[in-house]
This record gives structure tokens, sequence and C-alpha cells, in this order.
């Protein structure tokens, strides 16, 4: 399904141009317009949907697996060791994987853009996070799906 007024939709109808990098009948990679780093790439559904826990499992791995085979040509082509890998749809509504060549640590960390870096929490914080988190998901220890 296609949604009014999104680029990437517009991208993947083919009507908004693109330096597409690869792409079958779910996905389209292409390389980002602003980039983080040099390399940088965005891999997008077809289909529109709006954030990344609406998209189909079977669609995410195909994602995923796609990011692998990128992250892997990117660091031969990049000399980087890491490649970062972030699901995301905050500056356009439409799912999308971020791949970019890590450069340094702070490539794709909220230390990147947090005045003064982040500030660690103690244990008590995380172990509060965590609690919250688990029984979200069904009670500490929640098995996963898989």
């Amino acid at each position: 399904m296609e949604q009014k007024d999104c680029p990437f939709c517009e991208i993947a109808a083919g009507r908004i141009g693109a330096s597409i990098i690869c792409s079958d009948a779910h996905v389209i990679a292409f390389a980002d317009h602003r980039p983080i780093r040099p390399g940088h790439v965005q891999i997008i559904p077809r289909v529109h949907y709006p954030l990344f826990d609406d998209v189909p499992a079977d669609l995410a791995a195909r994602i995923v697996l796609l990011g692998q085979r990128i992250a892997k040509a990117q660091k031969r082509l990049y000399c980087v060791e890491r490649v970062g890998f972030v699901f995301t749809g905050n500056d356009v509504a439409h799912c999308h994987a971020h791949l970019i060549p890590l450069h340094e640590a702070t490539d794709v960390t909220s230390a990147r853009y947090a005045d003064g870096g982040v500030q660690p929490i103690d244990r008590a914080q995380m172990d509060q996070t965590a609690r919250r988190i688990g029984r979200a998901l069904g009670g500490p220890g929640a098995e996963t799906e898989g």
C-alpha cells in the first residue's frame, strides 16, 4: 500500500529518482542523499509501514539479510571494521534501515548529537528499565519469538 506524500513510496513507485544499489519485489537499497559518512545506504520496504515494529517479520528479516550483504561490501570499499545498522522512520514516516560505515565510535550513537555527551546511568536505573520492558513483554526473562 502506498502512502500519499511519502517520498519513499514515491521512490518505490519510480516517481522519484534514487541512486539504487539493488532492489527486488520487496525492498530497495539506495545511497543516502544526506550521508552521515561516505557509503551511507538506506534500505526501504516497497510497501509503506510507518514504524519498524509494523513490518512483518519475514520482510524485516529480508531487510536485515540484505543489510548484512551490503555491510560486507561497505567494509571492503570503505576500509572499516564495522557498519552500523539502524531501523528508523523519524524524518520520513516510512520504516527504513540505515547502513553507515563506522569511521568513529560516535557515528551512530546519541553521544554524537547530545551536548556534552550522554551521561551514564547507574545499575539501579538500568535494572528498572529492564524490569519495565521485561514486564511489558510478558514478565522477567520473557522469551523472544522466534
